[in-house]
């Protein structure tokens, strides 16, 4: 058995529109969204128009010798003063196993504590299963199947955590 390589924790950044990186950044974002997600999945044709959102935000790990390649991303949306929900988190293939979507969930839930926020939600399916035992170890709970969620005949777990 291979001995497990430990990797330097994931630093975390928030987007911001107004740094001259940030076009590079979505970029990079969109590219991953088209890769890892099905069409009817991505947020990629609409990625400017929910950064636009008032009570959205979206934070990116890097990776890399030099830190400028995006590892991972996960989007929130604080849509009442009681819920925020989880839209998005996903990490590059290549950058898997390595802490980035467990610190990306991390500081996704600290920014939605920092706004009072009660309860954050997310959805996935049930046969992404490394996903489902990153929620359930962060402390999010399987709330609900919620049938057809993905496509008719692909469904979602509803997972909460109380904060």
């Amino acid at each position: 058995m291979a001995a497990a390589t430990t990797a330097a924790p994931a630093t975390i950044l928030e987007l911001d529109p107004s740094n001259d990186r940030a076009g590079r950044v979505i970029e990079e974002i969109v590219r991953l969204e088209r890769r890892i997600f099905p069409k009817h999945e991505s947020l990629a044709r609409s990625l400017h128009e929910e950064l636009r959102r008032r009570n959205s935000g979206l934070i990116y790990s890097t990776s890399g010798a030099d830190g400028e390649e995006v590892a991972g991303y996960a989007m929130y949306t604080c849509t009442t003063s009681l819920c925020a929900t989880i839209t998005k988190l996903a990490v590059r293939e290549s950058c898997r196993r390595q802490g980035h979507g467990e610190a990306l969930l991390n500081a996704a839930v600290e920014r939605c504590r920092r706004r009072r926020v009660q309860r954050v939600v997310l959805h996935v399916d049930p046969a992404r299963t490394a996903a489902v035992a990153l929620y359930r170890k962060a402390g999010f709970q399987v709330d609900a199947t919620v049938e057809g969620y993905y496509s008719p005949q692909r469904n979602a777990y509803r997972m909460y955590m109380d904060l």
